[in-house]
């Protein structure tokens, strides 16, 4: 009679999940926060104060420069964090101790609003920060959770992914008011509250987690097994292949998901280029709506607040492709696989900026074209988001064997840094007057345009021939 009981009774939501959210919550509102201002505050503050027409492109070129290297190694810290996490200290140590240097960050960005070397000393703690618990709370959602309530699972992370994009949104509308309306140090300082709100939060649920201890240093892991590699390359093989060598050391199941993760990185290789591109409308399009007409139904929004229509695109397209857009293409007998989904949402990336490069040209000549049109360009980039960043997170998935996944979704992680590097070092070269200096206003533009276009048709001719290995449920199924 008991077991009847406990079969037909209701699974419990994990006391921890309200804590999680409201935490995730609050941390985002601080992060995207400080983004939505970021770029047009360092023009303003330090680059060019005084408003000089001749030093416009430097300013600029400097201020994506910094933006683009603070977004670069905030997605290079989750590997650190993961690592910490999952060998040494487990995941809420990791969170809140990080947390509370997360909230020292926004202090010194708080208290630096006329000192560029300690406001960058600010970035740099928040970057590494944000990066080192970004791994960590996600993977502690699902934690929480046991075969007794793990059908309430993909409703909590429902919920976790809208607090992520309610804390953007909603930072993104109220930071530009308060950065006008009061200044740097109230705008940058509110983020900071939020944070410290954020780690409070997270305290105060500590008696109710589920704590994964670390499971210590793991010799079959991605990293050991491709210095073995590396090695084997370099040995006198006596006749036999790489992996026969690499095979003495390690189990079939650990080689065959390193093989895993290098298949995928071939597919990877094409998504710097989108992400070097995607972040841009998070600073080089916040500049351009500087010029723009920003009257939007007869009220005039603040350049910072444009962003905002990003997330708000992406979650009414999320359900569009899902149960609209890639069930009729099915019907046409076209098969929307990941490799497809992928380079269409390269190819309207391309879209989007050219969009947005035919708008700086007519900025360029001296005129304030509507806000509109880059409104028009964020719908297509948004579009072209599900299609690369949904999908790549789902191949790195569905690509990997259990013991590479985690190890995967810190490389998918590591695009984003690649290309925010890539696009910080073209910015670092017009500053500096180096090679991309001539590519400034509408050719800056077609630079990274006639970039994406080159990389687009490698993807196309390579994709074809790219090897597919499912990884479901434990079971495997080559393509």
């Amino acid at each position: 009679m008991n077991e009847v009981q406990d079969v037909n009774q209701k699974p419990k939501m994990p006391k921890a999940v309200p804590f999680i959210i409201g935490n995730e919550a609050a941390e985002r509102f601080s992060f995207y926060g400080i983004r939505s201002i970021l770029a047009t505050f360092l023009v303003a503050q330090f680059f060019n104060p005084t408003h000089n027409p001749a030093l416009t492109a430097f300013a600029e070129a400097r201020s994506n420069e910094q933006t683009h290297i603070f977004v670069s190694l905030a997605y290079v810290m989750p590997l650190v964090g993961g690592i910490l996490a999952d060998w040494f200290l487990g995941k809420y140590i990791v969170i809140f101790y990080v947390s509370i240097l997360y909230s020292i960050g926004n202090l010194i960005l708080a208290l630096s609003t006329h000192d560029l070397n300690m406001f960058t000393v600010g970035l740099v703690v928040i970057a590494v920060s944000a990066g080192g618990i970004k791994s960590c709370v996600s993977a502690n959602v699902g934690d929480q959770f046991d075969k007794s309530n793990q059908s309430l699972m993909s409703k909590v992370y429902g919920w976790f992914y809208f607090s992520i994009n309610a804390g953007s949104v909603f930072s993104t509308m109220i930071i530009p008011i308060l950065y006008n309306k009061y200044g740097a140090p109230i705008a940058f300082g509110l983020p900071g509250i939020l944070m410290c709100l954020a780690t409070i939060i997270f305290w105060s649920g500590r008696k109710r987690y589920v704590k994964v201890p670390p499971s210590g240093v793991k010799k079959e892991n991605f990293f050991f097994i491709t210095i073995s590699v590396f090695a084997a390359l370099l040995s006198n093989r006596n006749g036999k292949t790489v992996w026969e060598v690499v095979g003495k050391k390690y189990s079939p199941e650990s080689i065959d998901g390193v093989r895993a993760v290098y298949r995928v990185l071939m597919v990877f290789a094409f998504i710097p280029i989108f992400w070097a591109m995607w972040d841009q409308n998070l600073s080089e399009w916040v500049l351009q709506a500087t010029k723009l007409d920003l009257n939007i139904f007869g009220y005039t929004f603040l350049p910072e607040q444009i962003q905002t229509v990003n997330p708000l695109f992406l979650l009414m397209l999320i359900p569009v492709f899902t149960y609209g857009v890639y069930p009729f293409f099915e019907k046409l007998g076209i098969k929307c696989s990941p490799l497809r989904k992928i380079g269409a949402g390269l190819f309207l990336t391309g879209v989007s900026f050219t969009i947005i490069a035919l708008l700086q040209t007519q900025v360029d000549k001296g005129f304030h074209p509507s806000v509109w049109w880059q409104i028009l360009a964020y719908s297509i980039l948004s579009a072209a988001e599900v299609l690369v960043s949904i999908t790549g997170l789902e191949y790195a998935y569905t690509q990997s064997p259990k013991s590479m996944k985690s190890t995967m979704s810190a490389i998918w992680l590591l695009t984003v840094a690649v290309g925010n590097l890539f696009t910080a070092y073209v910015n670092n070269s017009i500053a500096s007057k180096g090679f991309f200096s001539k590519f400034i206003g509408a050719d800056y533009y077609w630079l990274f345009i006639g970039i994406l276009c080159v990389f687009l048709l490698l993807y196309i001719l390579i994709s074809k021939s790219l090897p597919e290995k499912s990884y479901v449920l434990g079971e495997t199924k080559s393509e």
